[in-house]
């Protein structure tokens, strides 16, 4: 499925207010916990802010200093082709590199997590809008596991990237009596 800027756009702010709404229904044990040595929800938000901040920062350089990165020479690949080779490298190991690898959180962190999030999303945004369709296939930037990707396929990884979290932590969460009965059992 080949996205236009809009449909994007679209795309990655339900997938940013997806989020948000979760966490914001977890109690402070569900937010703050990590389940079997899982990233806790806390932990997947810092993650996210630290996934987006670079895509949303480099478009906003000047389009000439990306140039660094390559051009392609090919159309962007489809939102389900992106999707399909990030889940490949996934299953033959890859995970995420020191410097998106989230750090202790407190419950107390929530509410500045989420302004952040929900700042990146905003931020994201405003720097498509300057975008033109032709631009976003040209332009390339640097992903730690896909390698370097057009701007289009970056925003199709953003979305999707979202979402994948959000599905772990639904997961979790349907899962949370198993690991909260061992967490019992193990401090009484």
């Amino acid at each position: 499925m080949y996205l236009n800027q809009h449909e994007i756009r679209s795309l990655l702010s339900k997938s940013f207010d997806n989020m948000v709404d979760y966490v914001n229904t977890l109690s402070d044990h569900r937010f703050t916990a990590s389940p079997y040595g899982k990233w806790s929800a806390g932990q997947q938000l810092d993650h996210l802010i630290k996934s987006v901040r670079p895509v949303s920062s480099a478009m906003g350089f000047p389009k000439f200093t990306l140039r660094y990165f390559g051009v392609s020479q090919q159309p962007s690949r489809s939102y389900d082709l992106v999707v399909s080779q990030y889940l490949e490298k996934l299953n033959s190991g890859a995970t995420a590199t020191v410097p998106y690898q989230p750090g202790v959180i407190y419950n107390a962190q929530r509410p500045v997590l989420i302004q952040g999030f929900l700042a990146q999303k905003f931020k994201l945004d405003d720097k498509i809008r300057n975008w033109t369709e032709s631009d976003l296939d040209r332009y390339r930037l640097p992903h730690p596991i896909l390698g370097k990707i057009t701007v289009r396929e970056m925003l199709y990884f953003t979305a999707y990237h979202n979402q994948h979290h959000l599905e772990k932590l639904i997961h979790q969460e349907q899962n949370a009596h198993t690991w909260e009965n061992q967490l019992q059992q193990l401090i009484f």
